[in-house]
């Protein structure tokens, strides 16, 4: 039995069924309570307001959490956008992939012309957080242009905790969510992507929108018919943040900008009757929904799709659809070209959340092939080449052809990590965190070298300035920028003892010797001798000032060398009688390297 199992195949695994869990994202923020207490404040603010305010907001100290309620009864007047650069205190969204964005005129002029206000409103947060201590939740919401001004208010409170979070190594507000009822949409592309690069930014939104208001829909063509008169390149309005899509029938929850959209636009479909202008600017009043909602709170089953069953998340894309009223099952099956736009949206946004949010698969993966490169570079220690030049002469043998596969891996998590760190709103601190940063810092200066050994192997010259990857630049200047933070450098002392186990800080030190060698061989050929000598000299100047802050591996002394390669030329170069620093260090000095004495 055991010879019969051994040698059958083994069986091949099913992948596993992907689900669209809206509905219960949406039934989950409709039971906890949070959109019937916020509307209840925005309520209660709406019914103070007098016809000279044009905006009024309260702050509501719960047991344990806080709600900032925005209420408005301003209507919105234009679609208009305004660029970032007339915007200075939303500077802080700008980084190198998203240097520009714009937002909706009306919203940014309010947020401007109450900007002394909502600063002391700010001031008073910090006062709150002091007293909740580490319990405090912080909601913030509003309705309509009052949702636009809560939203630029969330990202300008984010900045200052985030700011503050640096500064301290904590944060006393622990979530901070916004909610939002009929809100326009605030910005364009550019802005979209400048909260999205930021998942903990982003997933601070939750907008409300019913299938019933058009104002969460105006600048989405074709219901407005002058969002394709806008530069299509900055203009056309994008959502952002998570939708909360309701109508009569339930509600679900929606993350992709692209489905938002969609969904959005479809909903439409309802209200398209509508012919007076001024009745799509109308307030809607989300009082009567939230309590519907409340009401018809359950998960429906499966079972009323009948055969459609087959696929878990098409038939999650359909209870959707259906619970904002855009399809019903019954009445009009043939919605085929929907449902299968959503349910593509669907799996690539579930692709990229398991990629962003699996970051311990990443990071263990990481681990894992640094540890084969390590090892590598150790077993290479046994032989006279050393880690460098053992991977430079490499052969076809399965060891080669492994590390070869380990330092492509590392390239591309790397360079992924640093785009997405270069994508992040910049704030002026060290663009990763501390640990990522010294990982970015090792992996560096483990792969760096075997990069430059491929470069040298094509017969090509000067890597630094023509061959060098932007994300190892990118990694020096960021390390560069830490230790002038707050960093202390290692003493001497201390790396003395540890220099056998050594990476060489300079990761383009190995390009720095191969430039060296090729200035060799022009001395040879008679070329420009003067000019030449004068780098050799400058070359082996450097070289001793990083032997004395033990900052190179003592593998680069080991026989067969490049280094060693360079110093048997450059010796016969300068003769017997040329004496300096590193001429007496290599005669005296070279055997201590490396033992701690």
């Amino acid at each position: 039995m055991f010879q019969s199992r051994a040698n059958s195949k083994p069986e091949k695994k099913s992948p596993s069924p992907l689900f669209s869990s809206g509905q219960e994202l949406a039934n989950l923020a409709v039971s906890s309570g949070l959109l019937e207490q916020s509307w209840a404040k925005i309520s209660e603010l709406h019914n103070e307001l007098n016809q000279n305010e044009t905006i009024r907001w309260r702050v509501y100290p719960e047991s344990n959490f806080l709600i900032i309620a925005f209420g408005t009864k301003q209507l919105l007047q234009e679609e208009e956008l305004v660029p970032s650069t007339s915007l200075p205190r939303f500077q802080f969204l700008c980084s190198k992939s998203s240097s520009s964005f714009s937002i909706h005129k009306t919203a940014a002029t309010l947020f401007g012309r109450l900007h002394d206000q909502l600063s002391n409103l700010k001031t008073q947060v910090e006062q709150f957080e002091g007293q909740f201590k580490d319990r405090t939740r912080l909601i913030i919401t509003g309705h309509s242009l009052g949702g636009s001004v809560a939203s630029l208010f969330t990202l300008w409170l984010l900045d200052s905790i985030n700011k503050r979070d640096k500064e301290k190594d904590k944060s006393v507000i622990k979530h901070t969510l916004c909610v939002t009822f009929g809100a326009p949409l605030l910005g364009d592309k550019g802005f979209q992507e400048a909260i999205s690069c930021s998942s903990l930014w982003n997933s601070c939104f939750l907008h409300v929108a019913a299938n019933q208001d058009l104002v969460p829909r105006l600048f989405i063509s074709p219901h407005n018919p002058n969002a394709m008169d806008i530069d299509s390149q900055t203009g056309a309005y994008k959502p952002f943040g998570t939708f909360l899509l309701c109508s009569a029938s339930g509600c679900t929850c929606v993350e992709d900008p692209d489905a938002v959209s969609e969904l959005l636009e479809a909903m439409g479909l309802e209200t398209a009757g509508i012919q007076n202008p001024n009745e799509a600017w109308q307030i809607f009043d989300y009082g009567e929904p939230v309590k519907r909602l409340m009401s018809i709170l359950k998960i429906k089953g499966l079972v009323q799709l009948g055969e459609m069953t087959v696929d878990t998340i098409r038939a999650g894309i359909i209870l959707q659809l259906e619970a904002i009223g855009v399809i019903s099952i019954q009445q009009n099956p043939d919605n085929r070209e929907l449902i299968a736009k959503m349910e593509k949206r669907e799996k690539d946004s579930l692709l990229k959340k398991k990629m962003a949010l699996d970051p311990s698969k990443k990071l263990n993966d990481y681990k894992m092939h640094m540890a084969k490169l390590e090892w590598y570079k150790k077993t290479c220690a046994s032989d006279k080449r050393g880690y460098y030049n053992s991977y430079k002469s490499r052969g076809s043998s399965q060891k080669d052809i492994e590390v070869f596969k380990f330092k492509k891996y590392l390239n591309n998590y790397w360079k992924t990590e640093v785009a997405e760190a270069e994508r992040k709103p910049q704030t002026g601190e060290a663009a990763l965190m501390t640990r990522w940063l010294y990982g970015g810092t090792n992996y560096r200066r483990m792969v760096e070298p075997l990069d430059i050994a491929d470069y040298y192997n094509k017969g090509l010259r000067d890597y630094k300035t023509k061959g060098r990857s932007q994300h190892f630049i990118r990694l020096e200047q960021w390390l560069e920028e830490a230790k002038k933070q707050n960093v202390p450098a290692s003493s001497t002392d201390s790396k003395k003892q540890k220099v056998s186990a050594l990476l060489t800080e300079d990761s383009c030190f190995w390009a720095d010797v191969e430039e060296a060698l090729i200035l060799c061989e022009s001395l040879k050929n008679g070329d420009q001798v003067e000019s030449t000598i004068k780098n050799l000299i400058k070359f082996e100047e450097d070289v001793m000032k990083q032997i004395e802050n033990y900052a190179v591996s003592p593998e680069i002394f080991l026989e067969e060398s490049s280094f060693m390669q360079w110093w048997r030329e450059y010796e016969e170069i300068m003769g017997t009688s040329y004496s300096s620093q590193l001429t007496r260090f290599m005669k005296n000095d070279l055997n201590k390297y490396g033992s701690g004495s």
